[in-house]
């Protein structure tokens, strides 16, 4: 089951990215920078929990494609509601 993480750093649009550790992701934050969300079966489940830190986090576009909302274009996916 994948590790995920979220990054403490707020990106330039506001997001906080769910990573996968267990990718080769290159955008990973530093060790410094990040919350450990734990074994999820899915990102969906990283990001809901990762919206108990963040109300804007945000699937990786590199490692957790499947829960990344560019812009908040969609309003949910996976039944995980997106807020700006």
């Amino acid at each position: 089951m994948p590790r995920y993480i979220v990054s403490r750093r707020q990106m330039s649009n506001g997001d906080h990215e769910v990573h996968n550790l267990d990718s080769a992701c290159p955008y990973l934050p530093s060790y410094a920078n990040q919350i450990l969300l734990g074994d999820h079966e899915s990102c969906e489940t990283a990001v809901k929990a990762a919206r108990q830190f963040f109300t804007t986090a945000n699937g990786c576009y590199n490692c957790a494609t499947g829960c990344h909302v560019h812009g908040g274009v969609a309003a949910t996916r996976e039944g995980i509601p997106y807020r700006r």
